[in-house]
């Protein structure tokens, strides 16, 4: 039977019958209604619905479809289920049993979906499934817009990928651009490569690119988390950049790097810090805290390792660097930490400190045992000062240092080429003089943070000066600076920036000259990088 219109006329707004087999009526079992069988087909507007059989009610513009139903939409929207109800005044048609609804190359699959034509909006409940050609995604409550190509999903959201798996409890998909939005807490993983966990970002499925916000994370399968106020990371690059707060943490190495800015390169685990650069070794009791203006940190193979390690940490700071340790601290323009022997080399101008002892050369060694400073070198224009009073100063300078530390304090200086020393002796805690010799080689052994005793080559030539015959100039060697006010006394003030003392081209500095440009400033004591504080490093280990 084929019908050309229904009862009423043929306006735009009514849902037409084109086509049934047979059309019948039963007033006892279906009320008001048209029974249809065999090859049923309606018209509403641009939509076609096809079905085994239905009720049509002409009265009030809807129809109840059974078996088989189809419902297509020009010729990109196609619905598939059991049966469906569609009220042609509001245009929503609900689909139950076995439904699907096919868009372009995305497919929605689930047991109950409505479908609002006049909004293009399908949404279901109860479970639903949305695959198209890279994702398949699974949530309890879901949506999707044919018009935009946008999908939302909530409870229990799940996406599967070749690459990767996603979970979530709200998110909304792109399918033409396989874009996530992340609106809620969402966990992205690699299987034993990397975890990505996340608030508030984009990420894009197709090319594993993401932009990341609110602290979010990417953590390595090897020890490595990445945190950011913003993430942009690319994983089939293998490279993150972070802007504001970042904090690499390396379980493995037990190194924290910090900044305000920073970049990640997975291949060989290097990372780069800069705009208040800090980073904190915590791989023993005494942290050490190091900053400069950039930092960069590498993980190297060690190769024919002693100890069985596969890898060790190698780092490079840049630019007015500064490091604190409780049993040393130390400025210099740049520094290089060796991992593989537990070697901090220091160049241009360094200056370290420990307990009352200033040592400075052109370049100096720091030689890590156990977590702690075992000894140090300076090559070149090397010198050690101990402050005794306020214009007392012991001195020691040659062409190389060499200090032995044990138990945080300085217990051995041994002085080389061209020695020259400067002693204050003691009889019974009152200074008896002062003593300068010159030297080939000089050992000073300290014991509780005074000099015990002192041994000279036999060639050694010195003088004794009672105190109140000193010759002018001579209570310095021509070497002599003290640059107390540049010393960080805790872990933040490696945030601070204090001018560099200059060292003497060659007359002495009297001690009240020295003095004079030791007083602090606010120029001179003010900070040159932008926290006030160091960032929260109780979590690290955790």
């Amino acid at each position: 039977m084929l019908l050309a219109g229904a009862v009423g006329g043929y306006a735009q707004d009514l849902v037409y019958l084109l086509h049934s087999n047979t059309l019948s009526y039963n007033q006892a079992i279906v009320p008001d209604a048209q029974i249809l069988r065999g090859n049923v087909i309606f018209r509403h507007d641009s939509a076609l619905m096809y079905c085994d059989s239905a009720y049509f009610y002409e009265h009030n513009n809807s129809l109840y479809a059974f078996s088989n139903v189809r419902m297509v939409q020009g010729d990109t929207l196609f619905g598939y289920g059991d049966a469906m109800y569609y009220d042609g005044n509001t245009k929503i048609a609900r689909f139950r049993q076995h439904v699907k609804l096919v868009h372009y190359q995305t497919t929605l699959t689930t047991d109950s979906l409505n479908y609002d034509r006049q909004r293009n909006l399908a949404y279901y409940f109860g479970r639903g499934q949305i695959v198209d050609s890279l994702n398949t995604l699974t949530s309890y409550w879901g949506q999707y817009n044919p018009s935009s190509k946008q999908a939302l999903f909530k409870t229990d959201v799940y996406l599967v990928n070749a690459n990767f798996t996603l979970s979530s409890d709200t998110l909304c998909y792109h399918t033409e651009e396989h874009l996530v939005d992340i609106v809620s807490p969402t966990t992205i993983v690699y299987e034993q490569q990397t975890t990505i966990l996340s608030s508030s970002g984009q990420y894009n499925t197709e090319n594993e690119q993401s932009t990341l916000y609110k602290r979010s994370q990417v953590i390595h399968q090897d020890g490595q988390r990445l945190t950011g106020d913003t993430i942009y990371y690319d994983k089939h690059a293998q490279f993150g950049r972070i802007i504001g707060s970042m904090e690499l943490i390396d379980s493995t190495q037990q190194i924290t790097l910090y900044g305000n800015y920073g970049e990640f390169y997975e291949d060989r685990n290097r990372g780069i810090a800069t705009d208040s650069a800090l980073l904190v070794d915590w791989s023993s009791e005494d942290y050490t805290y190091i900053h400069a203006d950039s930092l960069f940190t590498e993980e190297r193979p060690a190769l024919d390792s002693a100890d069985g390690d596969t890898s060790y940490t190698y780092v490079r700071a840049y630019r007015r660097a500064r490091v604190y340790r409780i049993d040393l601290q130390a400025v210099c323009d740049s520094l290089t930490f060796d991992g593989k022997d537990s070697i901090i080399t220091l160049y241009t101008e360094p200056i370290c400190w420990n307990e009352n002892n200033q040592l400075s050369a052109d370049i100096m060694h720091l030689y890590i045992l156990n977590g702690h400073i075992d000894h140090l070198r300076g090559l070149g224009a090397a010198l050690v000062i101990k402050q005794e009073t306020d214009s007392f100063f012991d001195q020691m300078g040659g062409k190389e240092i060499e200090g032995f530390i044990r138990n945080n304090e300085l217990k051995q200086v041994d002085v080389s080429g061209n020695a020259e020393t400067i002693f204050y002796p003691l009889d019974k805690d009152e200074y008896i003089g002062m003593n300068r010799t010159q030297s080939s080689f000089v050992n000073v052994y300290i014991e509780n943070e005074t000099i015990d005793h002192v041994r000279f080559t036999a060639e050694s030539v010195g003088t004794i000066y009672p105190l109140n015959q000193i010759p002018t100039g001579q209570d310095r060697l021509t070497s002599f600076f003290w640059a107390e006010i540049e010393r960080p006394l805790k872990p933040g003030d490696v945030f601070l920036s204090p001018q560099r003392t200059p060292r003497p081209s060659g007359a002495p500095v009297s001690a009240s000259q020295q003095e004079e440009e030791e007083q602090p400033t606010s120029k001179n004591r003010s900070r040159a990088s932008r926290p006030t504080a160091l960032p929260n490093t109780e979590s690290m280990k955790n």
